[in-house]
């Protein structure tokens, strides 16, 4: 039996509007489940999210705006990603290939962030192993041969 990887696809859209129309902050926060101000957080932490503003501030997300923020959302609630992490996914990539290519540059970045590879994670840690044996050996040793200071009696 084989099991297939299938890319997910997006739930059907339950506003009525098309995938290329533009979405108040409202729209956004209800699609993505999040809170209005975090949106309004995220513009000022990642340079690359620019919403259209219109009269009295309001804030309409284009469609590119929507991949990258789905993509922002994926990186810190599912992946665990900081917010310095993404930032610098962004800076690395840019943002639409960031957004167009996002489970790529993400197993990239985890692999660069981790810096290190599951066989040299087991050296290393062999090593740590092996350092602290001969530390705890160095101890022993200094112990036994530690000179009393004058005017200390010697533990029996």
């Amino acid at each position: 039996m084989t099991v297939e990887t299938q890319t997910p696809k997006p739930a059907p859209r339950t506003d009525g509007k098309s995938d290329a129309a533009f979405r108040t902050i409202s729209e956004v926060a209800r699609e993505l489940d999040l809170p209005q101000h975090v949106l309004r957080f995220w513009e000022t932490k990642f340079t690359q999210i620019k919403p259209l503003k219109r009269g009295g501030g309001r804030r309409y997300y284009r469609p590119e705006d929507m991949v990258l923020l789905r993509r922002i959302r994926e990186l810190l609630y599912d992946d665990g990603y900081t917010i310095r992490g993404v930032q610098k996914l962004l800076r690395g990539n840019g943002a639409r290939a960031f957004a167009a290519d996002g489970a790529r540059a993400a197993d990239a970045a985890k692999t660069e962030e981790k810096g290190l590879e599951t066989a040299q994670r087991a050296e290393l840690a062999a090593l740590l192993e092996e350092l602290e044996a001969l530390r705890a050996i160095l101890r022993s040793a200094a112990r036994k041969t530690a000179r009393p200071v004058a005017g200390r009696k010697k533990p029996a």
